[in-house]
């Protein structure tokens, strides 16, 4: 599951509630091998056999760009084809490749504030005012211009919210508070607060660069941390001349600054930095845009390493003549975070809740449609995906570079780490409400006996941080499954958050109820099911707020 601030805010979520009343007794190596090795229906056994291959130490941790996360692709390829499917990747195979990038901060960068009533120019001092950002899209950049504060840097027509109102932008640089309002929704919270929605907006108003202001909320990392950490390597897919995929390429981040670097910044201004610091602190904070005096002068570096990995896709072809033209998408990351680069003892995040299950679940989802006998009515892509613990990566590829044309595609059923570890008495289906996936979740999950709840953190925004919302930022209709928290859920969500999420304690030796699995697969079958053979395309709700933003079918 995606690792930044959705994984950040879930942690510190569970790391305030009560998981269980004291953790599993542990159980010796023997113990723990005697368990795997019991016998199981052959249903259970089939799906426990992919997640002990995928989970196994030998693929260390499944991180996408290494050799074990292709050995892991080839394996789901050879599954998707005893499955049945047909290869929908590139040439004629099973893979879609997808160039990586693994960019980072070349230099400690320069930053010089000009202020401008006569002061001569003060050099900013790396890790005492300021961290450079590394820059995806360029190997070199060089910006200098005055700066404006825009507060969170957010427009939300719906929410009051115009951090730019009053302000020409054009040709500056913007300096932006991090995250959004705690008056907005969770979902819309989360979407307005990442940095790739605030370059966007930045960048429809002209702005040539951003810098982000201190962190001022506990949850954000702090800046000495940022210090230590601003060296370290991030991915995207790459272009075809060796840079990154960069969301708004002509507004890049610049770098952030520390309070002193804030304060420095500010020393003229209407309202001075440690006043807004304060406001900042409020859960209905208000700021008013202002031109700072002065000019901001920044230049920075960026290296690059080229990397290499892959989507896996396998498609059973629609049976109906007219429908068939259209694809349903069901998708799970394979990869994930490999090996720690510290600590003692095993530093391998196996990552068998993370997302080997949900790979194995769609392996025998695929597997159920074939022995059904019966095509669906459209098409359906199983979809692998590469580089969802590097910002949904893959996901994101696929859609910027699709395998199908992009309008066939009417719907994905996203499946990101289903914790199978009690028996799950209902289920979560994030954005079931936004469109009329819904009702069709509603109605195929009820044939199990099993209700559908709703979000029990919305205030954490999980329908954007999972691969799925590629597919909303395309306008197609998207939902996330996960078990819900009823009867025992809640305390078994909490306890694996706290303990074993990306970890190296999300392995084999985790109690997971195949049965549940079986569970699991057989709803999202039914879910799949009914949307490939209902008579009409899944259209997003009138006014949904991301359907209405992304151009969807009928949000307007």
């Amino acid at each position: 599951m995606f690792r930044t601030m959705a994984a950040l805010s879930l942690l510190a979520l569970a790391g305030t509630a009560p998981a269980q009343d004291k953790p599993p007794v542990a159980e010796s190596a023997a113990a723990v091998n005697a368990r795997l090795a019991a016998p199981l229906p052959a249903d259970q056994a089939a799906m426990k056999a992919h997640v002990l291959f995928l989970a196994d130490d030998a693929m260390k941790g499944r991180e996408a760009g290494t050799p074990e996360f292709d050995i892991a692709a080839a394996y789901v390829a050879a599954q998707f084809y005893a499955a049945g499917l047909r290869p929908a990747g590139d040439d004629g195979g099973y893979r879609q490749r997808v160039p990586l990038v693994s960019y980072r901060s070349g230099s400690k960068g320069d930053m010089v504030w000009s202020p401008r009533r006569g002061s001569a120019p003060a050099p900013l001092a790396f890790g005492e005012d300021y961290v450079p950002a590394a820059n995806p899209a360029r190997a070199e950049t060089s910006v200098s211009a005055p700066v404006v504060f825009v507060g969170y840097g957010i427009v939300a027509s719906q929410y009051r919210e115009n951090g730019y109102a009053g302000v020409d932008v054009r040709g500056k640089i913007v300096a932006v508070i991090g995250g959004a309002p705690a008056r907005f929704g969770g979902e819309e919270r989360a979407f307005f607060g990442s940095p790739g929605t605030k370059a966007t907006i930045a960048r429809d108003r002209g702005a040539i660069g951003i810098v982000n202001l201190p962190s001022v909320r506990s949850r954000v990392q702090p800046f000495a941390r940022m210090v230590e950490t601003y060296e370290n390597p991030r991915v995207t897919w790459a272009k075809a001349d060796g840079t990154g995929n960069a969301v708004a390429p002509e507004t890049p981040v610049l770098a952030t600054l520390s309070d002193a670097g804030a304060t420095r910044l500010f020393a003229a201004a209407r309202i001075p930095w440690s006043k807004i610091a304060v406001e900042a602190q409020k859960d209905d904070a208000r700021f008013k845009a202002e031109a700072l005096p002065g000019t901001l002068s920044v230049a920075t570096r960026t290296g690059f390493t080229a990397l290499s990995s892959s989507n896996v896709a396998g498609l059973i072809p629609g049976a109906d003549p007219v429908l068939g033209k259209e694809v349903v998408v069901l998708s799970a990351h394979l990869d994930h975070i490999g090996i720690s680069k510290t600590g003692s003892g095993d530093r391998i995040n196996n990552g068998a809740l993370d997302n080997a299950i949900g790979i194995a679940s769609l392996i025998e989802e695929a597997k159920r449609f074939a022995a059904s006998g019966q095509p669906p009515k459209r098409s359906i892509l199983f979809l692998a995906v590469t580089g969802e613990e590097k910002g949904l990566v893959g996901s994101d590829y696929f859609v910027n570079h699709p395998l199908m044309p992009l309008s066939s595609i009417v719907a994905d059923v996203n499946l990101d780490m289903p914790i199978l570890t009690y028996k799950f008495e209902d289920m979560i289906v994030y954005g079931a409400e936004r469109s009329t996936l819904g009702p069709v979740v509603r109605r195929a999950i009820g044939t199990i006996g099993v209700g559908l709840s709703p979000d029990p953190m919305p205030e954490q925004g999980i329908f954007v941080r999972s691969d799925h919302f590629r597919f909303v930022q395309k306008g197609i209709p998207s939902v996330f499954l996960w078990p819900g928290p009823k009867g025992t859920g809640k305390a078994a969500t909490d306890f694996f958050m706290a303990n074993n999420y990306h970890k190296p304690s999300d392995d084999l030796s985790q109690a997971i109820l195949w049965d549940q699995g079986i569970r699991f697969v057989d709803a999202n079958y039914r879910i799949a099911r009914e949307i490939a053979d209902g008579p009409t395309r899944p259209v997003w709700n009138k006014g949904d707020y991301f359907g209405t933003l992304y151009k969807g079918p009928m949000a307007r």
